[in-house]
């Protein structure tokens, strides 16, 4: 792969650079209630060295009722700020899924208008089957300031998710499973209705990716939207069950070069709830 630290970084690459004075290294590791699994016990207990733990969850706009929703520019500059992150760093993101929920973090990271942040291709499932580094001690952290603009193109809320729907303006792209966009399968969030936003497209996230947890290749990564009927020539809204896998195919557009894209953050979490919302099966 070719490493690119505003996108996506090799372990290879990681490992070069892990005493770099300006590097910081985020566990930005988030599970589905289902999966059994404590993201922060298992930072507490391993994690890349100097890593801190952005906890997704925590980090997001808590006045509303949706999960994890982009968190305000003030609160994500505070939370920075107290680990220690600021202007002047680059920002390299993991999780302990190999490539799921960090993407979500590398995206809000644009959202604030950063972008000297990738993503740690293989994540921590790679680091550590190569045998690399780890430690179970809390980093040393000194505040550091960081300058925040906050990028409203790449984020839509569920009005204008409607509009392009409506209109065909854009390939609304949705990252669930097949079985969920199908409407076959249930939603795991109790309370939601089953289906895809009408006239949207399904690019399962784990279709960008290889059988190791790695992102395809750009070639490979083009063929997949191919093969999903995506056109790539039209802007491109992600979205997925509560906006954390859109941003694996956010992260991928960008990849192949697709600078037009944009998060529908509130996802099928807000979709599925309304009524008067329309809904596409099968």
């Amino acid at each position: 792969m070719t490493d690119d630290p505003k996108t996506l970084v090799s372990t290879d690459w990681l490992a070069a650079h892990l005493r770099d004075p300006d590097l910081r290294i985020l566990d930005a590791s988030w599970y589905l209630p289902d999966a059994g699994r404590d993201a922060k016990a298992e930072y507490a207990a391993a994690h890349i060295p100097g890593a801190r733990f952005f906890d997704i969850d925590e980090i997001s706009d808590q006045r509303s009722a949706l999960p994890h929703m982009a968190p305000p520019t003030e609160k994500f500059m505070s939370r920075m700020r107290a680990m220690g992150v600021g202007d002047g760093h680059q920002v390299v993101i993991y999780d302990g899924a190999g490539l799921f929920s960090a993407a979500r973090v590398w995206w809000t990271f644009r959202l604030m208008g950063k972008t000297d942040v990738a993503v740690l291709d293989g994540g921590f499932p790679k680091w550590r089957a190569e045998g690399r580094e780890i430690e179970d001690l809390p980093p040393v952290v000194k505040d550091r300031h960081m300058t925040v603009s906050r990028q409203n193109h790449l984020v839509k809320d569920v009005t204008q998710v409607a509009h392009s729907s409506k209109l065909r303006e854009a390939e609304i792209l949705d990252a669930r499973s097949a079985a969920r966009f199908t409407g076959e399968a249930p939603e795991p969030r109790p309370g939601l209705r089953a289906g895809h936003i009408p006239g949207s497209k399904n690019v399962p996230f784990n279709t960008l990716l290889n059988p190791d947890g790695t992102m395809k290749s750009i070639p490979d990564l083009r063929a997949t939207f191919a093969a999903a009927g995506v056109d790539l020539a039209k802007p491109a809204i992600t979205t997925c069950g509560s906006g954390v896998t859109a941003a694996v195919l956010s992260l991928a557009l960008e990849r192949i070069g697709h600078r037009n894209h944009s998060l529908y953050d509130g996802s099928w979490a807000e979709w599925g709830m309304y009524d008067d919302l329309p809904v596409e099966k099968g």
